[in-house]
C-alpha cells in the first residue's frame, strides 16, 4: 500500500508529488495548498506548479535546480502542510442550452438513466460542482461528481470536433470544452460563455478550487448571451 505524500521523479526537469490515488474532495484540497506552498516558497529555477485530482507537479531548470535537493524540500512541505480546512470558494453561474443539436447525447445520456431528457437536463443542474483541476486543453474543468444515474462511460470513438462551450459527461465528471477541439465526452449542452481567451488578463474563467452551477436557459438566450460574448471579446 503506498504511503502519502510521496514524491516521484517525471523526467529530468519535473517532480510530481502524489496525495492519494482516489478521486476526493480532501485530497484535493491537500493538493491545492501544496501548490499554494510551492508558489509561496518563490523557489529559483521552479518555472510552475500544475495541480490535477489528487497529485501536483513541479516543472524546473534542471540547470539551476538540483532535483535531489528539491526533491526533498517539497516532500518536507508536503508532509508539513496543516490538516485541510474548509475554504470559502467562489461559486461560477455557467448557463447551459441543453439537448438539441448543441447537446447531441443528452438523449442517450437521458434513456441511460432511465429518465426524461427534461428530467436529466434538471438533474444535472441540480448539482454545484467542484473544479477539480483544469487540463487537456487551455482551461477545460475538470468537475465532479455527477449524479450516478448520469455517470454515463465516455464515446467508444472520440468525436474529431467538439465546438468550443461544448459540456459534457464523462463517467463521474463533467467538463466544458473551451476551444474546439476533438473529444469523447457525451455532449448533453452547451454554453455562450467564454471559458478560455487568451486576450483577456486572466485567461481562464474558472480554476482549481471553484464551484460551478448549471443554469439552464433558452436557445434564444444562448444566441443572445453569445452576440454579446462575441462582441465583447472584439
Amino acid at each position: 500500500m503506498a504511503l502519502y505524500p510521496r514524491v516521484l521523479a517525471a523526467g529530468d526537469a519535473a517532480v510530481t508529488v502524489e496525495f492519494g490515488e482516489t478521486i476526493d474532495p480532501e485530497v484535493n484540497d491537500r493538493v491545492l495548498a501544496f501548490t499554494r506552498g510551492v508558489v509561496g516558497l518563490a523557489l529559483s529555477g521552479v518555472i510552475e506548479t500544475v495541480p490535477t485530482y489528487r497529485s501536483a507537479t513541479v516543472y524546473f531548470d534542471p540547470i539551476l535546480v538540483d532535483a535531489g535537493s528539491l526533491a526533498a524540500r517539497l516532500q518536507t512541505l508536503a508532509e508539513t502542510l496543516p490538516p485541510p480546512i474548509s475554504e470559502v470558494r467562489r461559486t461560477v453561474q455557467i448557463p447551459v442550452v441543453y439537448g438539441g443539436e448543441l447537446g447531441p447525447d443528452l438523449a442517450e445520456v437521458a434513456a441511460f438513466a432511465r429518465l426524461s431528457v427534461k428530467q436529466a437536463m434538471a438533474l444535472h443542474a441540480s448539482v454545484c460542482y467542484r473544479v477539480y483541476m483544469l487540463g487537456f486543453t487551455p482551461g477545460f474543468p475538470y468537475m465532479g461528481p455527477v449524479p450516478d444515474a448520469l455517470a454515463m462511460p465516455r464515446l467508444a470513438e472520440p468525436r474529431a470536433r467538439v465546438p468550443a462551450g461544448s459540456v459534457g459527461i464523462a463517467g463521474s465528471q463533467t467538463g466544458i470544452y473551451p476551444i474546439e477541439s476533438p473529444g469523447g465526452w457525451r455532449l448533453i449542452g452547451q454554453t455562450p460563455l467564454r471559458l478560455y481567451d487568451k486576450g483577456r488578463l486572466q485567461p481562464f474563467l474558472l480554476e482549481a478550487g471553484d464551484w460551478v452551477q448549471f443554469l439552464p436557459i433558452s436557445r434564444e438566450e444562448y444566441e443572445r448571451l453569445t452576440t454579446k460574448a462575441e462582441r465583447d471579446a472584439r
